[in-house]
């Protein structure tokens, strides 16, 4: 998975700026802007940005995060629960 399509200076971004967004709304592109050819900043698009946030979310839940890891050691070890019995009427 690369992280950054593309590193742009932040002058061409700004008359730019218009067309990277239009790239971003179908993709999941993520482009640096650089200052000075150092990276400044990332331009994602929001449903990127509402999924890192997300995930960030999540991670820090500290319930669900003990549950996900129970969940996992019991599916390494083969413990299976059938889709019946999840969702019994």
């Amino acid at each position: 998975m690369q992280l950054i399509q593309e590193y742009i200076p932040v002058t061409k971004a700004k008359s730019d700026l218009l067309n990277l967004i239009r790239k971003l709304a179908d993709s999941d592109d993520a482009f640096a802007i650089t200052k000075n050819g150092v990276p400044e900043a990332v331009l994602i698009s929001m449903r990127k940005f509402q999924g890192l946030i997300e995930t960030i979310d999540i991670l820090s839940d500290e319930i669900a995060m003990k549950s996900l890891r129970k969940s996992i050691r019991e599916a390494n070890r083969g413990q299976w629960i059938a889709f019946d019995e999840v969702f019994e009427e």
